[in-house]
């Protein structure tokens, strides 16, 4: 059963010094004590992109991956609802003028936001995690990410 929903962005990804979420005035509010985590989980929507609505297997996007893949088991921007998640660290918050400043965001400058939430490793983080063979070996947590060649992993370029 197909059930519409309607969702309000809170703001939108800057890129014009680093990385910052540029919150509506109306949800400034909503800042309030998160300098108090030190990470934050942003949803935000693909903007720029649109799904054809009928792929839901796709070829490997991956090198060491070689067979199809379903929709769901990527990270595809090519989705049925286009919603990006990422974890970030807060490096600043201006409550008043309602901006995140983050050490870093896989989205693009512009992109709407959804919602802010605190991370919290009690609910946010899993300690017993099972991965496919083909990408086990890729980092364990986000700090070591940077460091890790990616590109080698994909069969598209970066």
């Amino acid at each position: 059963m197909k059930q519409a929903v309607e969702m309000n962005c809170i703001g939108s990804v800057s890129h014009k010094n680093g990385y910052s979420l540029v919150v509506d005035k109306e949800y400034c509010a909503g800042l309030s004590a998160l300098e108090e985590f030190s990470h934050v989980k942003v949803l935000w929507v693909f903007s720029k992109l649109q799904w054809d609505g009928k792929t839901l297997v796709v070829d490997s996007p991956y090198k060491k991956l070689t067979h199809e893949i379903g929709l769901f088991a990527t990270r595809s921007p090519f989705r049925p609802n286009p919603i990006g998640v990422s974890n970030a660290r807060i490096l600043s918050l201006d409550v008043k003028k309602g901006i995140v400043e983050l050490d870093w965001i896989d989205a693009d400058d512009g992109t709407p936001v959804l919602d802010i939430k605190p991370y919290h490793p009690s609910e946010d983080m899993i300690r017993d995690v099972k991965m496919p063979s083909w990408c086990a070996h890729w980092p364990m947590c986000r700090e070591e990410s940077g460091e890790f060649d990616w590109e080698s992993e994909f069969t598209f370029a970066q």
